[in-house]
């Protein structure tokens, strides 16, 4: 296991303590629509930080939204629906999909092709997703 792997562990790790019985009243009261007030502040609070080029800040303010998504991971695997396993996993996937100059033998020769490639493979999810819900 990587430095990375067992640091992110052990943050995961951190967080479901933190919704544990013994954990903290705050993490444990909150739920997915509670923490949307926190992401749209943390988000801008990023945003602020990258303006000002601070990297401590901009390191500070990547922490507290990587605590929101994995707490937020937190609460739907305690729901059963989902766990932080399965985000990574989704989003590599569709990173992996999407690249398809980086990941697969398909050439693209310019930005504004990547850009189109894009967003035909994204509407193409979408559509997908559509079909799959009325199935």
């Amino acid at each position: 296991m990587t430095d990375s792997q067992k640091l992110f562990e052990r943050f995961v790790n951190i967080v479901g303590e933190l919704r544990s019985e013994r954990g903290c009243p705050w993490d444990r009261q909150q739920s997915p629509l509670s923490l949307k007030q926190y992401l749209k502040e943390e988000t801008n609070e990023l945003l602020e930080a990258i303006d000002t080029g601070n990297q401590q800040h901009i390191k500070e303010e990547l922490g507290d939204i990587l605590y929101l998504i994995v707490l937020l991971a937190q609460i739907h695997n305690e729901e059963e629906h989902f766990g932080i396993n399965d985000v990574i996993e989704a989003i590599s996937e569709k990173m992996t999909r999407r690249h398809p100059h980086v990941f697969s033998n398909e050439q693209i020769e310019s930005t504004s092709e990547l850009r189109k490639k894009w967003l035909e493979i994204k509407s193409k999810e979408k559509t997908d997703r559509a079909d799959s819900k009325k199935n």
